[in-house]
């Protein structure tokens, strides 16, 4: 089995989207919920934006990089809240900011892709 960037977009957005139900979960469970509920948010928001770049790939020239910039983006903000929330301290100084800005190029890049379409074939 062969995966290409494309394929391991949608493979991301699956866990994503399992990392956002879970730490839902674990967020309604703890005394305090704000670092998962943000994680879980962030991650249950990215995870549909990457399912839409991985059907508008072939017609969008940008979709691989707006792709990447949003999965390590929120793997960044999310895993920094989680971290935070079970180690009482961040992944490194300044990653949670680092993702979100990460995340703004990714989103930036999906409207740039408004201009950049591929050449029809």
């Amino acid at each position: 089995m062969s995966f290409s960037l494309r394929s391991t977009t949608l493979l991301v957005a699956g866990l994503m989207g399992i990392t956002g139900v879970v730490t839902a979960a674990a967020a309604s469970h703890g005394s305090d919920p704000r670092l998962m509920a943000g994680a879980s948010t962030m991650c249950l928001a990215h995870a549909p934006a990457l399912i839409a770049l991985y059907a508008a790939w072939r017609t969008m020239r940008i979709a691989p990089l707006a792709a990447l910039l949003l999965a390590v983006g929120t793997a960044l903000f999310a895993g920094d809240l989680v971290f935070r929330h079970t180690a009482g301290h961040g992944l490194f100084p300044m990653s949670a900011p680092t993702g979100g800005v990460i995340m703004m190029a990714g989103w930036l890049a999906v409207a740039l892709g408004a201009f950049l379409p591929r050449k029809e074939t």
